[in-house]
């Protein structure tokens, strides 16, 4: 499922947990790295790295690195989706971009990017996609080739100057 620009529309979708909640009432800093994580997850099943598929190939995926900007405030019983763009992809890489969004709604609360690895569990050692997950993995890919680089994708911890 896509949006007009070709993103995945809601690979997850939930709402803010009470027990994810800070003092303030703001969703825990900790917490969006859960949602995206499961989104990750989501992201995996679309490509054939669900259960089954890891069952079947030997197969999962490790995140190597992963930043999230916390752009808006966000508030316990909100109810979100996340967004997903591959940004690129080799044979055993993938970089993903989520941003997370009240559901159904344009403004971005908070943007993650992440480098994945494939992984043959029987090491674990990284490895190539299986031949049965690399076309999916390279036609979703495929589908957000030429999208504009989103505004936070790339970015680094630094103080000017």
């Amino acid at each position: 499922m896509s949006d007009a620009a070709g993103l995945l529309l809601a690979p997850w979708r939930g709402t803010v947990l009470h027990e994810w909640t800070d003092y303030n009432g703001h969703l825990r800093d900790a917490h969006y790295l859960v949602i995206f994580s499961m989104a990750t997850d989501a992201l995996m099943d679309l490509f054939g790295l669900d259960e089954a598929g890891r069952q079947a190939t030997g197969h999962s995926i490790f995140t190597l690195e992963s930043h999230i900007n916390y752009l808006l405030e966000v508030k316990e019983g909100t109810p979100i989706e996340v967004r997903t763009q591959i940004l690129g992809v080799d044979a055993k890489r993938l970089n993903v971009y989520h941003t997370l969004h009240v559901a159904d709604t344009e403004p971005v609360l908070a943007a993650n990017q992440q480098m994945l690895l494939n992984v043959d569990m029987s090491g674990p050692r990284a490895a190539p996609f299986a031949p049965t997950v690399l076309p999916r993995v390279q036609a979703l890919a495929a589908r957000h080739q030429g999208l504009p680089t989103p505004k936070y994708a790339g970015r680094s911890i630094a103080l000017p100057g």
